[in-house]
């Protein structure tokens, strides 16, 4: 049988990346690393924070994608949604670009998302990959071209299948 047997579905990869800041005409690309696991992607979430059409044209054409406004996407608005929630592997999952301070976050996205067994969101450049409330998932894929204070451009690559998230990692790029 090709693809295995009636109803099943093959794992779904995901590279979640945020935080891009790309213009036209900035020097700044995304590093070959990430364009190699974006290529390689059944799925592409952006958190938001894209500033640039041309980088969704870019990601379409690798993998369907799934983006959210950040607070500098300007040439966006209208066109991208603040909050998309999907499923992807069977994983209910929640994309926002900013969900507040550190403290309480895990409290306050079970409360939004209450469906939500992942939430995934960016703003900060703070890669991390935690536990919230209930089960849910909480993922920051940090930023692949603009590090701020943190040590290394990151990505994040999630194995979703069958309802479970199977694995999620932050990727150095």
């Amino acid at each position: 049988m090709a693809g295995g047997p009636a109803g099943y579905a093959p794992p779904v990869r995901v590279v979640v990346i945020a935080d891009t800041h790309l213009t036209p005409r900035s020097v700044r690309r995304l590093p070959p690393l990430a364009l190699k696991l974006l290529d390689g992607a059944d799925a592409i979430i952006h958190a938001g924070d894209i500033t640039t059409p041309d980088l969704l044209d870019e990601l379409g054409a690798l993998a369907p994608v799934h983006a959210v406004l950040g607070n500098n996407d300007v040439a966006l608005r209208g066109s991208l949604p603040e909050v998309l929630e999907v499923t992807l592997g069977g994983v209910a999952v929640a994309v926002l670009h900013d969900s507040g301070a550190r403290t309480g976050r895990e409290a306050r996205m079970a409360r939004r998302f209450p469906d939500a067994d992942l939430v995934v969101f960016g703003h900060s450049h703070i890669p991390m990959i935690g536990e919230g409330v209930g089960g849910q998932r909480l993922c920051n894929p940090g930023s692949p071209t603009q590090r701020r204070a943190q040590p290394d451009h990151t990505v994040a690559v999630l194995e979703l299948d069958g309802g479970s998230i199977r694995s999620a990692e932050i990727v150095v790029v």
